[in-house]
């Protein structure tokens, strides 16, 4: 056993700060912690050694938040707020409307859709003020919509519509597509109202993964929802939550899914399964699936059209939270890659994609420039009228001037959230996917959905009927 380096993480059982080490066995790295009541714990985080330090060479890119609403008291990860301690700035902060939902999925960060109305969603008096908080920040951040199913609110466009009256330039939902695709023309709803993007759940190409993981067969679902987006030029991103056994086939078939259906779909945005929310059950290293096999699988699945040296780590967050490369899509359908790892390594480049799905600035200088990128990359390009959409069951009389058409972009990309387990305070520290809690409070993602091994939530409400 090689240790690596030093860091802090809890108990999984107590949620106690502890001591916490990066180690290396054989070809796989570690976190590994002792908590002085509940025992030792050791957790894979990483697997493949060689890929772990080229991807620490990037070095921090930390950017200190504007404003910190909190006080350093007990320490991270309990004084979210954001504390003194949070080394980054927030680049997608979400906003949860809602706790209920129409699907009631096994895997579910939020627990959501327990014995809760719709008199427990937020008021809009409430979501303005997350709004207004927000904006005093000085920081015009990425929005997204997310919950809960997020669309059970019929009210959902005036909530987009305010948030774009408050200057925020980017807002996305992030949605099952059930409503998306049963309701004709509510996706033109709520891109009239001025949403970009839809954050679509897609983990896979068959209904046998959707029956395992979501509790019902939902493909056609999910294919009519992007089938309304396209018409409503409306954005995706498809986001499959991956789980060994389960859909780790069909990263290869995502991708190229999502390229038959470009440039509706812009990105598929892989998220390894973490363990909260309705897992409080203490998972075994064969259930986790690192950045590393990601990227290995989209190369072999993919049959090296996509290359793991196509992959890097993101601008900003931590390092070791994701990877994200960015493809330029040629007249005859090819990818190009526009990024190479030893670029996205060199923390000299003034590189403004991250891992978050949506594009980050690296600085305080760079966020206009980085707001005009995820504004052409999952808006402009879509509601431009001379260009098409290559959908089954769409209108493309036009496709020749889409494929005319150069510069059409693609990218993938992926982000590993942690769990109790995997909790490394380090990277919590630079993360910058933030949830605004009911209390107005600023909280890293990580830190807002941590569940004990109990289930105890360390910031996140328990719902009154969680799985």
């Amino acid at each position: 056993m090689e240790r690596l380096s030093a860091t802090e993480s809890v108990c999984p059982i107590c949620l106690r700060r502890i001591a916490a080490e990066r180690v290396a066995e054989g070809d796989e790295v570690f976190l590994a912690k002792c908590c002085p009541e509940h025992g030792e714990f050791k957790t894979v985080i990483w697997r493949g050694v060689a890929t772990y330090r080229r991807w620490l060479e990037r070095g921090s890119r930390a950017a200190v938040p504007p404003v910190f609403e909190t006080t350093v008291g007990r320490g991270c990860p309990y004084d979210c707020g954001l504390c003194p301690e949070h080394r980054q700035h927030s680049c997608c902060v979400l906003l949860e409307v809602t706790q209920r939902c129409n699907l009631r999925c096994p895997v579910c960060f939020a627990a959501a859709g327990g014995k809760c109305d719709e008199s427990d969603d937020p008021t809009l008096l409430e979501i303005d003020a997350w709004i207004e908080r927000l904006r005093e920040h000085g920081s015009p951040v990425n929005i997204q919509l997310s919950g809960g199913e997020p669309t059970v609110r019929d009210d959902l466009p005036d909530i987009v519509r305010r948030i774009r009256a408050c200057g925020f330039g980017f807002v996305q939902i992030n949605t099952n597509g059930v409503r998306l695709a049963k309701e004709p023309g509510y996706a033109r709803l709520l891109a009239d109202a001025g949403l970009d993007c839809a954050f679509l759940q897609f983990d896979g190409v068959s209904d046998a993964t959707y029956q395992h993981l979501r509790g019902a067969r939902l493909l056609a679902l999910k294919q009519q929802a992007i089938v309304n987006c396209a018409e409503a030029g409306l954005a995706v991103v498809l986001v499959p939550t991956l789980v060994p056994d389960v859909n780790v086939r069909e990263i290869g078939a995502i991708i190229d899914f999502a390229l038959e259906r470009v440039p509706a779909v812009r990105a598929v945005h892989f998220q390894p399964i973490s363990y909260f929310g309705r897992y409080p059950v203490a998972p075994g290293d064969s259930q986790r699936i690192t950045l590393p096999e990601v990227m290995a699988e989209i190369e072999r699945q993919t049959g090296g059209r996509i290359r793991v040296d196509d992959l890097g780590p993101g601008s900003a967050e931590h390092a070791l939270c994701s990877f994200i490369g960015k493809f330029e899509i040629d007249t005859a359908g090819r990818l190009q890659s526009m990024r190479s790892a030893r670029a996205c390594c060199d923390a000299s480049r003034a590189d403004t994609d991250c891992g978050c799905g949506c594009g980050t600035p690296s600085s305080d200088d760079d966020e206009p420039r980085s707001r005009r990128i995820v504004a052409k990359q999952w808006a402009a390009r879509m509601r431009q009228p001379d260009i098409a959409v290559a959908l089954p069951g769409v209108d493309t009389s036009s496709f020749d001037a889409f494929l005319s058409a150069r510069g059409q972009t693609f990218s993938i990309s992926g982000m590993a959230f942690q769990d109790a387990w995997t909790l490394d305070l380090e990277r919590l520290r630079e993360c910058f996917i933030h949830i605004v809690s009911p209390d107005r409070r600023i909280v890293p993602f990580c830190a807002f959905n941590l569940t004990s091994l109990s289930g105890e939530p360390l910031y996140r409400a328990r719902q009154s009927a969680e799985a």
